[in-house]
């Protein structure tokens, strides 16, 4: 075995423990905190205002906060943010943020700019344990979770671009590199500290959760947070989820089907399905048929989306006229499925391609040495 090998192995199988990050703070932590240290309340609510209404990366900012209050935070948190490696910019505009974390290794984030709105897909892993066999992502393998300070970084660094642009960042979606529902207690705080009114007061239907299909987490969700749901489905027949979806050998379509029922029960929330497009595996008429019979019973919409073609992989995207046929069949049952076709395709920012990549190896098939910095291997 090589020195960069192993070195390699080093950094995969480290165990990472970062120090406290201000981003994992709520309100009521900060003003816990604060309290701690005989800081008035006001005192409080001045700190959590910076980080939550001004976006601020430091202590530095925080121009109405004594000098003292100031050493106070910066001994006893990290204000470290993931380093932006690259921002590729999609001609769509959409903008794909390769960011190196404190451990070294790499995730993505992508900025999706409409019209009305801007959104941002955040990452919740490094890696991912799913293995869908569509996904770059999957391809990398599983290194760990993210923090709540890491995943909210990610949001904070997007928000002060998005600032800068005079525009506001209103929508995040859990569906960049990794399994969200897989790092549950993370997710989870960084979702109520976006949608809180003491937090970012971003709506609770423009934070979206996507899962591959973690059951005993949806059951949990639906419980404990106020935000939409979104699933990857990909295929309503066990013997094809499994092949494309190695998840669905834990559980099946029906074990999916139940807790999603009960889901909707509890929240009242109607649920997305997310399902993408490839040729000659999930998009005839058979596959339609099978999707039909799998959402009676939901209050749902299904986002149809084509393939987007990567490296290391043999599927393609079906034709337009196989999109069009499927997409018939659902509304001629009354199933609301509008075609989404990914942002970010050109820059490897698109559904299902973020792989760590920089412009000079988007052409690669992912690699799992990519998610390591070379500069942070030990010695």
């Amino acid at each position: 075995m090589s020195d960069t090998t192993q070195k390699i192995q080093a950094v995969e199988h480290a165990k990472v423990t970062p120090s406290r990050g201000y981003l994992g703070l709520s309100r009521e932590d900060w003003s816990s905190f604060l309290e701690s240290q005989s800081v008035p309340k006001f005192r409080s609510n001045q700190v959590a205002d910076w980080v939550f209404k001004h976006f601020a990366k430091s202590t530095s900012e925080m121009t109405n906060v004594s000098k003292d209050l100031r050493a106070i935070l910066d001994n006893q948190f990290d204000w470290t943010l993931p380093e932006i490696v690259s921002a590729l910019d999609s001609k769509d505009g959409s903008t794909k943020l390769l960011l190196k974390t404190t451990s070294g290794q790499f995730i993505e984030s992508v900025i999706l700019r409409y019209e009305g709105r801007v959104s941002l897909c955040v990452s919740s892993q490094v890696g991912c344990k799913m293995a869908c066999s569509f996904c770059q992502t999957g391809k990398l393998g599983f290194f760990r979770h993210l923090t709540t300070h890491e995943i909210i970084a990610q949001f904070l660094i997007a928000a002060r671009i998005v600032r800068d642009e005079g525009r506001r960042l209103s929508h995040v979606v859990f569906m960049g590199m990794g399994e969200p529902l897989d790092n549950y207690d993370n997710v989870l705080k960084s979702v109520q500290m976006l949608v809180s009114p003491d937090g970012f007061g971003l709506s609770a239907r423009h934070v979206t959760v996507s899962t591959s299909g973690i059951v005993p987490k949806i059951r949990d969700l639906a419980k404990d947070a106020r935000c939409a749901l979104a699933v990857s489905l990909h295929a309503s027949r066990d013997e094809l989820r499994q092949e494309i979806m190695p998840i669905n050998r834990k559980w099946d379509l029906a074990d999916l089907k139940t807790a999603l029922l009960e889901y909707q029960r509890e929240t009242g929330d109607k649920i997305t399905f997310e399902y993408i497009m490839i040729r000659d595996k999930n998009c005839g008429l058979r596959e339609a048929k099978e999707l039909v019979k799998f959402l009676h019973g939901f209050r749902a919409k299904v986002n149809l989306i084509p393939f987007n073609a990567h490296p290391g992989l043999p599927y393609q995207r079906p034709t337009d006229d196989e999109i069009r046929a499927f997409q018939v069949y659902l509304a001629e049952r009354s199933i609301a499925a509008p075609v989404r076709y990914s942002k970010g395709l050109d820059v490897s920012g698109a559904c299902g391609q973020l792989a760590a990549k920089t412009q000079d190896s988007l052409h690669l098939a992912p690699r799992r040495k990519s998610v390591i910095a070379v500069d942070n291997l030990p010695s």
